[in-house]
């Protein structure tokens, strides 16, 4: 896969992006902070779980912002691939329970 695939983010987009809807990019912005600051969780789990939905979702642009994010949190390498493990084995895991759907659908007589 290239690196051309996803354009790379710039300044001159994120404005562009702004520019088109500015209440809700703005709204967006302030909703990010707020749920990425310390709570009851602290901001290194935070982006942990953050590169753990990205990897679920597969957005290359959150995969890159949140390791990167973990990383300045104190993150280590051994961290974020746990998370990532984490991520993998709940998306096999959601199939493997969806399964049940399966099962049932060949036990209807209807079918």
């Amino acid at each position: 896969m290239g690196d051309d695939l996803f354009p790379k983010p710039t300044r001159e987009t994120a404005e562009k992006r702004r520019a088109a809807a500015r209440d809700v990019a703005d709204a967006f912005q302030a909703f990010s902070r707020a749920a990425f600051k310390a709570g009851a969780l602290d901001e290194k789990t935070k982006q942990l779980i953050a590169v753990a939905t990205a990897h679920v979702t597969q957005c290359p642009y959150c995969i890159r912002g949140h390791v990167k994010a973990a990383k300045r949190h104190g993150a280590s390498e051994a961290e974020v691939m746990e998370a990532i493990w984490v991520a993998a084995e709940m998306r096999a895991g959601a199939a493997v329970a969806h399964s049940t759907i399966a099962l049932d659908a060949l036990a209807d007589e209807d079918a």
